[in-house]
């Protein structure tokens, strides 16, 4: 299997003026998806207008620029990993492609397509999902064959002379959701580009719902049979943003609720005396919140947050990850002198980054640190997105080979090996039934393959 390597945003929007400055407020919106590229493409009834630029989208446009973007329908991107849209020609037209997701197949496919003498510059998803849909009459035809020949997850938007189409792979695996204002129209990869904006979120998009968007409004084209849902639970963990709402639940919520029900754990087994809660940032202030409403302990932040550095677990290279968390993240000292901290974070993955925050808490004075991980220990690599690459990463993993666990006793002796792998006076985590239970969707909704290794697209339908 490819390395997986995928951690992006997409965006869309139609109106009745020039787009290409909402497309970039969309996008700026989505950053934290992918840092590493960003591409806008508009449309203006004769042609479409396409640019790509490394690096973020704040910082590559410029006001000149867009001014270059005609029309009132148009697409954007943010990456970690290529360049989109992607813009082609061929039987159903001009058309700009982008999407968010991974194709486990990719591989197979290429030699597939290469054998029957298709050409690729150099071998992208974006490409392969690309070529697909031109092979068919029409973009809906071509949208429905991915569903046949792709195996993995996308959120995909299409730019073509009649409008936006829009489609999410048949498991739901990435989030994707519509939202409307007066006179506007838009796709989003997360909620808080459409509420940001001041345009309502309407909906998600369904699960092997392809759906065209024009100047009046949205249609459905056609509905694939879905075997299964199979919502990412890295999304509400980590992924989104904390102000998204995703296929009905708000990203804040699942955070409060993971946080509170690390709580009632060190509640219920009483041996936990603590100062204070604190989060490591961003994404686990929700988590921290959550422990602070229910253990009653004071929430302290002990970090300042770099608002000018990247998500350090999305770069690419372990090396780039450890630049960017020392760049993040800086110790607040007056906070934490001999203090007892219970420190929350989304999950624990190499255990590389926690353990380096736990030294830097203790060396600026704090007597004790105790980690608690919103997430299960993660046991698997992920297929269908970012959050793991291989087992070598996995620190749980080097601990119980199988990655099962089936015991309570068993997830307390992994806790307490981890604990003094990164120096930790405790670690615990979510039990895989008590992650299920806060998020409140049924299992049998979610992808849980980096927790339990099951993939959903291998489960009886």
């Amino acid at each position: 299997m490819k390395s997986i390597g995928d951690n992006c945003g997409v965006f869309g929007i139609v109106k009745d003026t020039d787009c290409a400055e909402d497309i970039y407020r969309g996008l700026d919106f989505l950053q934290h998806r992918g840092q590493q590229f960003c591409g806008i493409a508009t449309y203006d009834g004769k042609r479409i207008y396409l640019i790509t630029h490394y690096g973020q989208v704040g910082n590559t446009f410029i006001p000149r620029e867009l001014e270059t973007f005609k029309g009132n329908i148009g697409i954007g991107h943010v990456s970690l990993k290529e360049r989109q849209p992607m813009m082609w020609q061929g039987a159903v037209g001009e058309i700009a492609v982008a999407f968010s997701g991974n194709i486990i197949n990719n591989d197979a496919l290429l030699t597939e397509m290469k054998d029957k003498g298709e050409a690729f510059y150099h071998g992208l998803d974006i490409e392969i999902v690309s070529k697909l849909i031109m092979k068919e009459k029409d973009i809906v035809s071509g949208i429905s064959a991915l569903a046949e020949k792709i195996r993995g997850s996308y959120s995909l938007v299409v730019l073509a002379q009649d409008g936006i189409y829009v489609a999410r792979d048949v498991y739901g695996f990435r989030p994707l959701i519509l939202g409307e204002g007066p006179g506007i129209y838009l796709v989003s990869s997360e909620s808080r580009a459409a509420q940001n904006m001041g345009i309502d979120r309407l909906r998600d998009v369904r699960p092997g719902e392809i759906v065209l968007i024009t100047q009046k409004g949205f249609e459905t084209k056609k509905q694939l049979r879905s075997p299964r849902r199979a919502h990412c639970a890295f999304e509400w963990a980590y992924a989104a943003s904390m102000d998204s709402k995703i296929d009905g639940l708000y990203v804040q919520e699942a955070r409060n609720n993971l946080g509170m029900s690390l709580a009632r754990r060190d509640i219920e087994e009483g041996d936990i005396q603590a100062d204070l809660v604190a989060p490591v940032p961003l994404s686990g202030i929700g988590h921290a919140l959550g422990y602070h409403m229910t253990s009653g302990l004071p929430y302290q932040e002990v970090f300042l947050y770099n608002r000018y550095a990247d998500r350090s677990y999305t770069q690419l290279t372990q090396e780039d990850r450890d630049r960017m968390a020392k760049k993040k993240l800086s110790v607040l000292k007056y906070a934490i002198k001999d203090k007892r901290i219970v420190l929350c974070d989304d999950s624990i993955v190499r255990g590389t980054q926690i353990r380096e925050k736990v030294r830097e808490l203790k060396n600026a004075g704090a007597k004790e640190v105790h980690v608690r991980s919103a997430c299960p220990p993660l046991m698997y690599p992920c297929d269908f997105g970012i959050s793991t690459r291989t087992y070598e990463e996995l620190l749980a993993r080097k601990y119980i080979p199988t990655g099962n666990i089936t015991t309570s006793d068993e997830l307390k002796a992994l806790e307490s090996w981890v604990s003094e792998k990164i120096g930790a006076d405790s670690v615990r985590y979510n039990s895989l039934e008590a992650f299920v239970e806060a998020l409140k969707i049924p299992r049998e909704s979610l992808c849980l393959k980096c927790f339990d290794g099951k993939s959903p697209m291998e489960l009886p339908e």
